[in-house]
């Protein structure tokens, strides 16, 4: 049986007619406000993104070969005709055999990528603190690419390691892949996770999955949705324009039967002031009526995205609980 780990920290006592809030520092808080004002301002109500705007707002980072904070960075350009590249972490001076993490970042399949300073910040921690070698995906964006183009990109990165394993340090080891994404990424590694079990892939074995606060939906709003729609970052208007953003028209946001499939092992992040937590717990629950591994870890009073502002305690913990996931299950090998 799978264990639910709960995670406990404070927040407002409100009025049962008002929606709850998280407490939260005043430095995350203000983090918050300028991410959310920033999406907010790009979605035009055509349906289209202001890239000029959004390439102005969000803040971007360099590589280093040299290692900072024990932490080597590089790009690398798997297609330039659609800008698909991944941005390498390694952990410096660290011992043979290390898992290799792929990583596909949140932003509601429109916003952000792994140069953007929250998810290069991120990818840093995760690298350093597992360790491992992380491989973070820069996808197409939506809506000037609709699906299934960002599941293409993913499924195309690990092709493209398995036939050019140079491209990862010396002491990486692709026997021990693990597939993660946050939010829409977590769409994203779990879509890819699918189409690797269905295909099969030489010279790369996945043998886990890290699915955090995934961004699924579907037919009909849920409890969570309706309580807690006036929570940071994630409302049900943002995600509605997200998703029709995404998707192509006439279609919808169900999935199939994962039975019989070669599907990793998943543990599943949730935060309790995450207006997508239901359908994040029906994903795990489904994960487990298909008959596969999974693991529920729940963060009641965190919000969507917690894991990426390290000054609360939460995200912290998050990281080990990252890094337990992986050297259990690199153990079992």
């Amino acid at each position: 049986m799978p264990s639910t780990t709960n995670k406990l920290s404070n927040t407002h006592t409100m009025p049962s007619s008002q929606t709850p809030q998280p407490l939260l520092p005043w430095k995350t808080r203000l983090q918050i406000y300028f991410l959310t004002a920033a999406t907010d301002a790009v979605r035009r109500s055509n349906g289209t993104v202001n890239r000029r705007l959004m390439n102005f707002l969000d803040r971007k980072t360099h590589p280093n070969k040299a290692p900072i904070n024990a932490v080597s960075v590089q790009d690398v350009t798997v297609d330039a005709t659609r800008n698909l590249w991944f941005r390498l972490f390694t952990p410096a001076a660290a011992a043979a055999g290390l898992p290799v993490v792929i990583f596909f970042h949140g932003g509601g399949f429109a916003f952000l990528s792994p140069d953007s300073f929250v998810y290069d910040a991120f990818c840093r921690r995760l690298c350093r603190r597992v360790p491992a070698v992380v491989v973070s995906v820069n996808y197409r964006h939506t809506p000037e690419h609709r699906w299934p183009s960002q599941y293409d990109d993913g499924e195309d990165v690990l092709k493209f390691l398995a036939e050019n394993p140079g491209v990862l340090p010396e002491n990486a080891d692709v026997s021990k892949c693990f597939l993660a994404g946050d939010s829409a990424g977590a769409n994203i590694a779990h879509h890819v996770a699918v189409r690797v079990g269905k295909s099969g892939l030489r010279g790369i074995r996945v043998v886990g999955l890290v699915s955090i606060q995934p961004w699924f939906g579907g037919e009909g709003g849920t409890a969570a949705e309706e309580r807690l729609d006036a929570v940071p970052i994630v409302s049900v208007a943002r995600t509605d324009w997200l998703w029709k953003a995404f998707l192509p028209a006439g279609s919808d946001r169900d999935h199939g039967d994962l039975s019989g499939l070669d599907y990793p092992e998943t543990v599943v992040f949730v935060g309790g002031f995450d207006p997508l937590q239901d359908w994040q717990k029906r994903y795990y629950e489904w994960l487990k009526n298909c008959g596969k591994k999974a693991e529920l870890i729940e963060y009641p009073t965190m919000i969507h995205a917690f894991y990426l502002f390290p000054e609360l305690p939460e995200s912290s913990e998050f990281i080990s609980q990252v890094k337990d996931f992986i050297t259990k299950r690199i153990s079992h090998l």
